[in-house]
């Protein structure tokens, strides 16, 4: 019987993902280094668990000894991911994560011939990051073969959890990005605005430094990728005033502060918006000739949509044994795993 776990599992997002495995008839062990919290966990869901810290290597390689794949929900992933994978190549454990940050992205990828010499899978953003847009981007260029251009966006209400709040406080002292050419260039903040109708209107949006910056060139060999979400006018100056004062928010103290401030806050969306804050995704590919092709879908709550994605990814991965080497969502699935998370009405 192949035995997986889900490290970090004691967060909002972690938890989500635990309580769905039991809904599910599932027997993950739920991993982390809060004992206190991860026991707690595994009482209330009936799962067996495991303390460990990702400082002790010696310990997770243990940890991960007992299990055939690792589902990495501890962030921020830009401080997590890299032990974690690094522990998944030396045990032979295939490694799935919830991230959304570039720069995990970015190194997983480095690490594809590693993997297939380990025979594993390094597939981070099995969840809202990256799954709906990548899979919407696998169908752009499946759309249109000759795509040079590929624009994404997508337009949530729900709230963010404290994990999400926290790495993206700690990603605006880097600024902006997108891909051109081939490589992630770093940009401002509120780099491009632009009108976009995402499925509920013309609404006035920025590009930010979403996960598909990196994933999706991987996905479709598109070389120019931007990355779009709703922003208010008012929040489009107050970026672009902040350009000019980055490097303060590069400073651990003032990640501090913000993380504390942030721990005030609710952990996440209550339930009532995991059912009915549903979130718009759109997407263009364009050609040198100038031909257009545009995309819309309407998927669940992002919350909920991970907690299901990566459920449904770590099943498949485990039933199928995938060659190894890195993977995106549309390519370890297909862009048709979208279409789990469409809401019709």
């Amino acid at each position: 019987m192949m035995q997986w776990m889900i490290y970090g599992a004691n967060g909002y997002t972690g938890t989500l993902i635990a309580e769905q495995a039991v809904a599910r008839g599932l027997q993950p062990i739920l991993a982390g280094r809060n004992q206190a919290a991860i026991e707690a966990l595994g009482e209330r869901l009936e799962l067996p668990v495991r303390v460990v810290d990702l400082a002790d290597q010696a310990a997770l390689h243990q940890a991960l000894a007992e299990v055939d794949l690792v589902l990495h929900c501890a962030g921020p992933f830009e401080l997590t991911a890299e032990p974690m994978i690094e522990a998944c190549l030396a045990t032979r454990t295939h490694y799935l994560d919830i991230t959304g940050e570039l720069a995990v992205f970015e190194y997983a990828h480095q690490q594809h011939q590693r993997a297939q010499a380990a025979g594993i899978v390094l597939c981070p953003g099995v969840g809202f990051d990256v799954i709906p847009t990548d899979c919407l981007a696998a169908r752009l260029q499946q759309q249109l073969p000759d795509a040079t251009h590929l624009t994404l966006g997508f337009d949530s209400a729900s709230r963010m959890s404290r994990g999400t709040a926290k790495t993206s406080v700690r990603r605006l002292g880097e600024g902006g990005a997108i891909r051109q050419q081939g490589e992630i260039k770093m940009v401002p903040l509120a780099y491009k605005t632009r009108d976009i109708d995402f499925g509920g209107g013309s609404k006035l949006a920025m590009t930010i430094p979403w996960g598909d910056v990196a994933t999706a060139f991987y996905s479709t060999g598109i070389g120019n990728v931007e990355v779009f979400i709703p922003a208010s006018p008012n929040l489009v100056k107050r970026l672009k005033r902040l350009n000019r004062w980055r490097w303060l928010l590069r400073l651990n103290w003032v990640k501090n502060w913000l993380a504390k401030k942030i721990n005030t806050q609710p952990a996440g969306p209550d339930q009532q918006q995991l059912e009915q804050a549903h979130t718009y995704v759109w997407g263009e590919a364009t050609n040198r000739a100038g031909d257009r092709v545009e995309l819309k879908l309407t998927v669940m709550n992002g919350y909920k949509l991970t907690s299901l994605g990566a459920l449904d990814v770590a099943q498949q991965v485990l039933m199928q044994a995938p060659e190894g080497g890195y993977y995106t969502p549309s390519k370890l699935l297909g862009p048709e795993l979208v279409d789990r998370y469409l809401v019709t009405s």
